[in-house]
């Protein structure tokens, strides 16, 4: 057997009964790969129950405690907002910590994130809890496919890529299957309560605190898995720990193999103390570089500002406002995350065979016909909201809004078509919105100020009574929203981190990427933190038609400016931007 000694290779004579078998062996290996695949699986599909638990625990969660439409956005984008930070420092941490204990911190992040939000009442606690689960996903995000890249055999690396993305789009359906189980048991018990309000309070309590509560699981199984792990031996071969970097390549490549890798890494050494720090700014100025950086930050920003983590955390919700009941909207966000999942595999098999352009240029065509249609069909129904704010302004006495029916709100009531009502008001600080059917029994509405609002004054800002939309229209959005997810997921989705990594110049790539990636993650959170105060003012279609046009600007980059990539060397890449004039891109 060959063992790592210093700087070279010896050959050691093994008692017969501590020998191992070249079968036993490459069973071993095998074995171990396979485990490590499994813990990057479960950090994938923990980076995408962050992203997807909130969307169904919406429904109730706004019901049991006193949030302000803002709170609310503002507790959807912690996550996003926490991913942006802590992938600013993932990168550093890991090259001085390593690789296992950066995994180990974001397992034991998340699993304490569970524990804060299901025992939070308030919104400083959920809001805590929430961007400690974004902290935990942003660790995740960077180190486990840092961590793939540097301790799978090549053989293995992309599919350890492979797989962290598909259980990434699993996470989001597992999420989603919480929110179904735990929507069906709330509504039950809810229907069996005959309008005995502590008992529906109680079962929205259950509803929400379970969902999260119920994920706490996945997330024992990875900080738990993440023990057994060996630490990359690329970081432990830069710490001068040879020995060490040695056992770990044995764990997951066959000995000659490993022999070979740390050979190669030995003889990269000197060149790698010799040269200069990859983070600088500097090279983005060069002419060379301007051009495939500004494609970079444009389709990066453009990738959020299709709407795509908003559409995911608020699916129910926009489900639920386009006519479903929570039962069936919690069902029909589930079958659109599902088909995420499966566009996701689609599009894996189309990479490498029809190129990065070409499936950037018909996904974002997709999206653009997706979202402008969900725009039409929402714009269809707000369009006939009659604004009666001033009629509800002048029944507030002593700071508080009782409304019997909506006859005495409106002659518009009269029509004899079902109606809703959405009021957004404000005590003071902060805005909230309440939404009753015109058909439930009276009262249907009553506001009046809570705990630290004390003796504000209410002020309606807006009253919006329009005709209730059908499950049919449901339906329909929900199609135009699986069309929408489908072509994100066979675009966007796949393509873009992929296309981006070649597109960038071996020079530039650290600080580009990185810059680029902090506007993706920043838009992300933006479009989620303003999402509801969007709608609760301008209404659903405004959103919609924004991010349609926004996709148009994806559309015209990918088609025009970005070149394609599929097949080419990144020197043969980068010679496309490093013409001799310097002054245009080949076609």
């Amino acid at each position: 057997m060959q063992t790592w000694k210093g700087n070279k290779i010896t050959a050691e004579t093994m008692a017969p009964n501590e020998t191992m078998t070249d079968a036993s062996a490459t069973r071993s290996t095998k074995l171990f790969g396979l485990f490590v695949l499994f813990v990057a699986g479960m950090g994938g599909l923990l980076y995408g129950i962050d992203i997807g638990i909130i969307d169904p625990a919406l429904l109730y969660l706004g019901k049991t405690v006193s949030l302000t439409i803002g709170q609310t956005s503002l507790i959807v984008a912690a996550v996003l907002g926490g991913t942006m930070l802590s992938s600013l420092v993932a990168g550093v941490l890991a090259d001085w910590l390593g690789r296992k204990p950066m995994m180990l911190l974001s397992g034991l992040m998340f699993v304490v994130s569970v524990a804060v939000i299901v025992l939070s009442h308030g919104f400083i606690a959920l809001f805590l809890g929430r961007l400690l689960q974004g902290l935990s996903g942003g660790v995740i995000a960077v180190v486990v496919p840092l961590y793939l890249a540097e301790s799978l055999s090549a053989s293995d690396r992309g599919k350890g890529a492979g797989i962290f993305q598909l259980m990434l789009t699993v996470g989001i359906v597992i999420a989603s299957l919480s929110g179904v189980f735990y929507t069906n048991h709330a509504e039950t018990a809810i229907a069996a309560a005959a309008g005995n309000q502590a008992l529906v309070l109680a079962a929205q309590n259950h509803a929400w605190r379970g969902m999260f509560l119920s994920l706490i699981y996945p997330g024992l199984i990875f900080f738990a898995g993440t023990f057994f792990l060996t630490e990359s031996p690329r970081w432990l071969f830069r710490r001068g720990r040879i020995d060490d970097a040695y056992r770990a390549l044995c764990r997951t490549s066959p000995e000659s193999e490993a022999t070979l890798q740390l050979h190669e890494m030995q003889d990269l050494a000197p060149t790698q103390k010799k040269g200069k720090s990859p983070f600088t700014l500097k090279p983005l100025l060069q002419r060379k570089y301007v051009i495939p950086f500004l494609i970079a930050c444009i389709i990066l920003t453009c990738n959020q500002t299709t709407g795509i983590n908003s559409i995911l955390s608020y699916l129910t919700i926009i489900l639920r406002q386009a006519g479903m009941s929570a039962r069936v909207a919690t069902q029909g966000a589930l079958a659109v995350k599902i088909l995420n999942c499966l566009m996701t595999v689609v599009a894996v098999a189309l990479i490498d065979r029809r190129g990065r352009k070409f499936l950037l240029v018909v996904g974002t065509t997709g999206v653009i016909i997706a979202l402008s249609c969900t725009a039409f069909v929402f714009r269809g129904f707000e369009s006939k909201r009659v604004d009666i704010q001033s009629q509800l302004q002048t029944q507030v006495h002593d700071s508080a809004l009782t409304l019997q029916n909506c006859e005495t709100a409106s002659p518009a009531a009269n029509s004899g078509q079902p109606m809703a009502l959405s009021v957004l008001y404000s005590f003071g600080k902060g805005e909230k919105l309440e939404t009753a059917l015109c058909g439930d029994p009276s009262p249907i509405l009553h506001i009046a100020a809570e705990g630290s609002e004390g003796a504000q004054t209410l002020t309606i800002k807006h009253a919006f009574l329009g005709p209730v939309p059908t499950g049919k229209t449901g339906w329909l959005v929900a199609g135009f929203l699986a069309l929408f997810i489908a072509s994100f997921a066979v675009g966007p989705g796949v393509v873009v981190w992929l296309a981006l990594s070649e597109l960038m110049p071996t020079r530039i790539r650290s600080a580009g990427m990185g810059f680029a990636l902090t506007l993706n993650q920043g838009t992300s959170t933006l479009i989620a933190g303003t999402f509801l105060p969007i709608v609760g003012n301008h209404g659903y279609g405004a959103i919609f038609i924004f991010w349609a046009a926004c996709t148009v600007v994806y559309f015209i980059t990918a088609a025009f400016f970005l070149p394609e990539t599929k097949g080419k060397t990144l020197e043969e890449i980068e010679a496309i931007f490093d013409q001799s004039s310097g002054k245009k891109l080949a076609p």
